[in-house]
């Protein structure tokens, strides 16, 4: 008696490819574990070692007779604060700081930040959050270049850290200049798919398309859902967006943690009505870079997106 065939998996598995996961063995043991898409994040790393990886995943592809779709995912607009004197500077509720778009070397009072229209885009009253949510301040004042914030939630700050300004819309191309050599290089290197970050508007998604047109190509366009800006204008985006990424990082930094589970519902339902692949991402199993099996949260937390489509 034969045994019944396999139901085909239709969730398809994204796996995030760095150092310690770019040899020819560690991909070929991905792919034949179930990996789908290999995502390569332009955020490090560099086009010499961005090619070589690309080369690898090809080479496995073609021995094991198994696709691997390849997933550019852009840097996008990302805000930084620039270095301090001593790598770090230790900030305690109460403690008045200064972000300014002057080029500083940080200490205890001060640090430049990389988003040049930063004192337009903020207001009175406006919170800050730095390091992913871990630090949080409020502006009480701006002069000039110079932003004056109240620190509310303390802690140690470090060089390069990111900064998050929920609510704000920022004044700021969707692409930088580095996103834009590095989709060139993903143009020349025939990715299959380009992550746009940040997005704050279809208007986004529309440049990028564009630019990829004009080169001659036609890699489809993943929209990346990690403002609040996004979440608002999300069926608008759908119309011009190719797949779309609920991106829970920056999406639960900007946004209250019991707001993002209900948000990642909506989106996922809106593009199974719409028919548009739709991606869930970050934290999927986090416990699993340091312990062999998943928490039952976990477990849940996968199952769910996929009951939900």
């Amino acid at each position: 008696m034969t045994e019944p065939p396999k139901a085909r998996r239709r969730a398809k598995i994204i796996c995030t490819l760095g150092p310690s996961s770019s040899t020819f063995e560690k991909i070929k043991a991905l792919s034949q574990a179930g990996m789908d898409v290999a995502r390569l994040n332009f955020s490090h790393g560099t086009h010499e070692s961005h090619g070589s990886l690309i080369k690898i995943i090809r080479q496995v592809a073609e021995e094991t007779g198994k696709p691997i779709t390849i997933l550019q995912d852009l840097q996008g607009p990302k805000i930084r604060i620039d270095m301090f004197e001593s790598g770090f500077n230790d900030l305690k509720p109460g403690d008045m700081f200064t972000l300014t778009t002057r080029k500083v070397i940080g200490n205890r009072d001060i640090v430049s930040v990389s988003y040049p229209s930063f004192a337009k885009d903020v207001q009175i009253g406006s919170i800050v959050l730095l390091d992913d949510g871990m630090l949080k301040l409020k502006v009480e004042k701006i002069n000039g270049q110079d932003v004056i914030c109240r620190v509310i939630f303390g802690g140690r700050l470090s060089d390069h850290k990111g900064m998050n300004l929920p609510g704000n819309f920022l004044s700021v191309d969707a692409m930088t200049e580095k996103d834009r050599a590095d989709l060139q290089f993903g143009i020349d290197n025939k990715v299959d798919y380009v992550a746009l970050s940040f997005v704050q508007k279809p208007d986004d998604i529309i440049q990028i398309k564009d630019i990829i047109a004009k080169a001659g190509s036609d890699i489809p366009v993943v929209a990346k859902i990690e403002k609040p800006q996004a979440v608002e204008l999300i069926d608008e985006i759908t119309d011009v967006a190719d797949v779309i990424m609920v991106a829970r990082g920056d999406l639960g930094v900007e946004l209250s943690a019991e707001e993002v589970p209900p948000i990642q519902k909506q989106i996922i339902s809106l593009c199974n009505r719409k028919g548009i692949p739709v991606i869930t991402a970050t934290q999927m199993l986090e416990s699993m870079i340091y312990n062999p099996r998943p928490t039952r949260a976990e477990a849940s937390d996968v199952a769910n997106a996929i009951i939900d489509g």
